[in-house]
């Protein structure tokens, strides 16, 4: 944690059902004396808590967290072939791992600072408490993303009042987690509906209780293994479930659409961080979805990416070849200009190492003019169809592959096929009568199909257990199988060791913090 006093650049809100309900023009830097009187000032406080889950540098939701922070067996980097975090070569002086500490801490810090002036202003006692639930969930979701990526991490509930403020040591990742679900739990209490909102960027109680089910998940796995928690993620998905709130839109392509066309859609997309604008004014709220991790296309006009990121053979064999999801999630096309002319050039069935992410297409931008480096695409924290398969994976580790649990699944499948998801279909639906393991390994299939792309399939395999197996037979895979010419594609897995399970304690911290202690083999 940097040891300085956290100023705020907060941002303005509105209740505009159009794009974005963050207000664009930033505020002065502000102090504890002579801010948080008002209830505006309280939201615009809170809007700069949101605001560190975008980061202007790109080590959160608007590029990190979905790509080079998210190292797995679902893509690689084209052309990076050592000394580089998106090879898993670097060490705990890297830039981006540090910052991405920082980032989290800044938005630790605000959340601090605003609950703690939360009672100046005289205002609607409800309203106040709405605020005080988002800060909270905030707070805690900064530290989850904390313990998943470093494991134990300072326990700091006070904002930073000066530079010589007490460090603190690492926190065991049982009691950041108790910290997490308190806050959390209480959180839920205090949130609004997400039927008051025409937006979904703004935390809601459904938007808690699934995020509280994904806390839960994970606590019931690597590295805390509390199986009972099964329980807990099993209730919190049915609470989103049984709410009413959120159903699958009938189209799997449509929910990307609608993100890269600035559309919100508050049924399947539970809780999205929002962007804003294309970096190319003031504004500093733009992200890179679609562009970090975009369809390959050199022309403007239609929305640069350099497709960077290539799916692995592994990732693209997991869906079956009649699964609609697998040539939306994976590109079937690039753009090519030649002498001029651009033109929409297919892959050959050969081609699968050539092909790119193509989940978010820039072609459906509507905003002008492009800026080839960030845009207003959100990106979607958590789905529906996440929590369906949430619930799959409690009910089956709780009671086995019951009705429910295959109910849950074939909805999600049954959807990604384009057909009704309460009808029984033979095409779609899951292998009938399989047992725990079977459908255990199913569902974990599912999740990396369904969710390509979106972050979390390193999450899930480290809760499983499963990362370094799976990185380590991604390595043979990729060397005795992949085109020559895409060989490389097997060093990020090559490099990945047991210390991978976490990221590095940063230097930058170990050096101020006498306290804090290194993570094994950094």
């Amino acid at each position: 944690m940097k040891r300085i006093l956290i100023f705020l650049l907060l941002a303005a809100s509105t209740m505009s059902s159009c794009k974005k309900f963050l207000e664009t023009e930033p505020e002065d830097f502000v102090t504890p004396e002579n801010y948080y009187n008002t209830e505006g000032d309280l939201r615009r406080a809170l809007n700069g808590v949101y605001n560190r889950l975008i980061d202007n540098f790109g080590r959160m939701y608007s590029r990190g967290l979905f790509s080079y922070l998210a190292i797995s067996d679902e893509f690689f980097y084209k052309n990076i072939t050592i000394n580089s975090l998106k090879v898993m070569e670097f060490d705990a002086g890297q830039l981006d791992v540090g910052r991405f500490w920082e980032t989290a801490y800044q938005g630790i810090d605000r959340a601090n600072l605003l609950l703690e002036n939360l009672h100046k202003p005289k205002m609607d006692e409800t309203r106040r408490n709405v605020i005080r639930g988002e800060a909270l969930f905030l707070r805690a979701y900064y530290y989850f993303l904390l313990v998943d990526n470093f494991g134990g991490v300072p326990l700091k509930l006070v904002s930073t009042q000066s530079p010589n403020d007490t460090y603190l040591p690492r926190a065991t990742v049982k009691a950041v987690y108790t910290q997490i679900v308190k806050d959390m739990q209480e959180a839920e209490k205090l949130v609004s509906d997400i039927n008051g909102y025409s937006y979904n960027e703004t935390v809601t109680k459904t938007a808690v209780q699934a995020i509280l089910a994904r806390v839960f998940l994970t606590m019931a796995g690597e590295p805390l293994k509390e199986t009972a928690r099964y329980k807990d993620a099993l209730d919190y998905a049915d609470s989103v479930i049984t709410s009413g709130r959120h159903s699958l839109n009938p189209d799997y392509k449509q929910i990307f659409i609608n993100h890269s066309q600035d559309k919100y859609d508050l049924q399947e997309c539970i809780w999205e961080i929002g962007m804003f604008g294309n970096q190319l004014g003031s504004t500093q709220l733009a992200g890179a979805v679609g562009i970090e991790n975009g369809l390959e296309c050199a022309d403007d006009k239609i929305g640069y990416s350099g497709g960077g990121i290539h799916p692995t053979g592994r990732m693209f064999e997991m869906y079956a070849a009649d699964d609609p999801r697998r040539d939306w999630a994976i590109a079937p096309y690039k753009y090519v200009i030649t002498n001029g002319v651009t033109t929409k050039t297919n892959y050959t069935a050969a081609q699968v190492y050539d092909r790119t992410v193509g989940k978010w297409r820039r072609e459906y931008e509507t905003a002008t003019p492009k800026n080839r480096s960030y845009n207003s695409t959100n990106f979607p924290v958590i789905r529906y169809a996440d929590v369906l398969l949430m619930k799959a994976e409690a009910e089956n580790e709780i009671n086995g592959p019951t009705a429910a649990a295959y109910d849950a699944l074939n909805q999600v499948r049954r959807r990604g096929y384009g057909k009704p998801v309460g009808t029984p279909d033979a095409t779609a639906d899951a292998p009938a009568g399989m047992d725990k393991p079977a459908f255990l390994a199913y569902v974990q299939d599912e999740r990396a199909r369904e969710l390509a792309f979106e972050g979390m399939r390193k999450h899930d395999l480290i809760r499983w257990g499963l990362y370094l197996s799976k990185m380590q037979s991604l390595a043979t895979e990729i060397t005795a199988t992949a085109p020559a010419a895409f060989r490389y594609a097997a060093n990020a897995a090559k490099n990945v060791t047991a210390r991978n399970l976490v990221f590095p304690i940063p230097n930058t911290e170990i050096t101020v913090n006498k306290l804090i202690t290194q993570n094994p083999n950094w």
